[in-house]
């Protein structure tokens, strides 16, 4: 054996087998942690609900929901239903265009009652505002009155989770990414080593 190959047989005296240890464990942790990540980000969800249907301060559960989602991975808010936006707070529609529909005609508040009693036949079961919202401004337009519409950037709201994120779940997954590479490469250079000999 040369002098150069003894320098890297010492380079990679450890086990490979160490490495990819190391790389199994920590992808279990990330794991833990991606789901611990999205528990989280469903528990703020249903506060955003919770405060919009009882009207307590919707604004901080949304601030709170944007922070954690925009600082964490795998907090993404698209539902299984394949809604977007996928935050539509329908008691705050509600809410304000109610307020908006006090200050016009009579007519018009009747329409809003008659457009929700038909979204409601249209859309039975239908528990969330997510698909009614939407009936019930088609069913306003389509009726020629002049009811307010209500901007949608007050009621929906959609926040991008990162790709990566400096918490555990990043930390975790970029040490068993490195570590798995460490182990190929130190495998490969020990069997490489051990064809020489």
């Amino acid at each position: 054996m040369t002098k150069k190959q003894n320098k890297m047989k010492q380079l990679v005296s450890y086990k490979p087998i160490y490495f990819l240890i190391l790389a199994v464990v920590t992808a279990i942790i990330c794991l833990f942690a991606l789901r611990s990540n999205n528990e989280h980000m469903i528990t703020l969800r249903n506060d955003v609900y919770s405060a919009d249907k009882n009207d307590t301060n919707v604004s901080l559960a949304l601030q709170k929901l944007q922070s954690y989602v925009t600082r964490h991975m795998n907090t993404n808010l698209a539902a299984a239903n394949g809604i977007y936006p996928p935050i539509q707070l329908k008691y705050t529609y509600q809410r304000i265009l109610n307020q908006e529909s006090s200050t016009a005609a009579n007519s018009n508040a009747t329409l809003y009652t008659d457009a929700q009693n038909y979204c409601q036949q249209v859309i039975p079961g239908a528990f969330s505002g997510r698909t009614r919202v939407p009936c019930i401004e088609q069913y306003v337009q389509s009726h020629d009155s002049n009811l307010p519409t209500v901007p949608t950037e007050l009621y929906e709201f959609d926040f991008i989770s990162p790709s990566w994120s400096p918490d555990l779940a990043g930390w975790t997954l970029v040490i068993a990414i490195a570590s798995f590479l460490i182990f190929v490469v130190s495998l490969s250079v020990d069997r490489f080593l051990n064809r020489l000999n």
